[in-house]
């Protein structure tokens, strides 16, 4: 009987242990892209580090979570993949949002849009917008998105219909 008790606390043990290294295995592929600057930095031909960014780009992640679902087991991986998907979803826009929110949504949405419409044009008449920095342009993408996180879930929804043939508008 005690013999039994050990064997299930051995097998508990490992299958906890393989799951953590599988864990740590998923985690280090996905973030092998972050190595390509180090890469580029590198002394390297130019050949290599195409090779090796492309690789750490769309083949080491692949690999990486392909020897996770190996060490994990697929039960371990889908367990691991719940969890993420779990965390992942609390920072979802929700689906319903309220129309002050949905307008100021539409705003942040709609200005940099029609800032990047406006700008080659206004850059001719108005010296000012020849000279904008590029985190001027990164800071209107980041409103871009962030217009699409309070927008809220249904709006993901009209704006997924944009690319589909078959989708009506509703009345």
């Amino acid at each position: 009987m005690a013999d039994n008790q050990n064997l299930e606390l051995n097998t508990a043990q490992k299958s906890k242990g393989k799951l953590q290294l599988g864990a740590v295995i998923l985690v280090v592929g996905f973030l092998s892209p972050l190595l390509i600057p180090l890469v580029i930095a590198s002394n390297w031909s130019a050949a290599t580090k195409s090779i090796i960014s492309g690789l750490l780009a769309f083949g080491i992640p692949e690999l990486f979570m392909l020897l996770a679902i190996i060490v994990m087991g697929k039960p371990g991986y889908e367990y691991v993949k719940s969890k993420i998907y779990k965390y992942l979803k609390s920072f979802a826009p929700p689906d319903t949002v309220s129309l002050v929110r949905y307008r100021f949504g539409l705003v942040l949405f709609c200005l940099p849009i029609i800032a990047g419409i406006l700008e080659p044009y206004l850059a001719h008449f108005i010296p000012f917008f020849r000279e904008l920095p590029l985190w001027f342009y990164i800071g209107l993408d980041v409103i871009f998105i962030i217009g699409l996180f309070v927008l809220g879930g249904d709006f993901w929804d009209k704006l997924s219909g944009l690319f589909k043939y078959n989708v009506k508008a509703a009345k």
